[in-house]
């Protein structure tokens, strides 16, 4: 089946998957566009493998971090798991993977830029992770997804979950909105001196917008400013509230 299309039997190699059904593997890597424009092929084209990448690839990072990050509660995972299933990363190794170039795209797609668009690079990577679970098994499929988003995984993990800092996100997020200035500052420290636990408070305007606490100081700091932005994406605070009042 592959030696009808030359280019994707390349990647194949490059994947270093033994198929058992090629047919899913060209299924993965067909847009819509080609399907539409073939339709004397007959080809089914990649969304329904899409919705089924999207979920093996969700269990599959959500058993790895469950198993190897037993500290982190169930808020952390869920958003340690969205940095890693987003859109952005899968199409970074979408990218890495050149999916883009083995595509069967339709002519007008690919003369607007299809190659290239994250969406479809992102959806590529969910149909493939789709295509290697059915020929693969479950197995196959964690394997290959831990493998390819590896560099991923560890970028987002990294510093104990905390790939973002915080603090400069809520500050930029202020500087963008107001003219406000953010405080910080320690309420209260506990424990001996080998195993404190400090509690740090952010406020805004003389306002309290969040706390949190942590065993050194900037780490109470950065989940203070957690907890703000956690309110902010809530719609519970608002910049304007605080504006003007120092």
């Amino acid at each position: 089946m592959l030696a009808n299309y030359p280019t994707l039997q390349i990647l194949s190699d490059m994947l270093g998957i033994a198929w058992n059904n090629h047919e899913y593997f060209i299924q993965a890597l067909t847009h819509s566009s080609y399907a539409h424009e073939n339709k004397h092929l007959n080809m089914e084209h990649n969304q329904r493998l899409e919705f089924l990448g999207d979920a093996v690839l969700e269990l599959a990072v959500s058993d790895y971090l469950y198993r190897n990050f037993p500290n982190y509660p169930e808020g952390t995972l869920t958003k340690v798991r969205a940095g890693i299933v987003c859109e952005p990363s899968l199409a970074l190794v979408s990218k890495e993977l050149n999916l883009g170039e083995f595509l069967l795209m339709g002519k007008g797609e690919e003369r607007s830029g299809g190659r290239k668009r994250p969406s479809i690079l992102a959806d590529a990577m969910e149909s493939l992770i789709g295509a290697v679970y059915l020929d693969q098994g479950m197995v196959g499929a964690f394997l290959f997804i831990l493998n390819r988003l590896a560099p991923v995984i560890q970028k987002v993990t990294r510093n104990g979950g905390l790939n973002t800092d915080f603090k400069t996100q809520l500050q930029e997020f202020a500087q963008k909105n107001s003219d406000g200035i953010l405080g910080y500052k320690i309420i209260e420290e506990h424990g001996p001196d080998h195993c404190k636990t400090f509690v740090a408070e952010v406020s805004y305007g003389g306002e309290l917008w969040g706390s949190g606490s942590g065993r050194t100081k900037k780490e109470a700091e950065q989940a203070a400013a957690r907890h703000a932005l956690e309110k902010l994406s809530s719609s519970e605070l608002d910049f304007s509230n605080g504006e003007n009042d120092e």
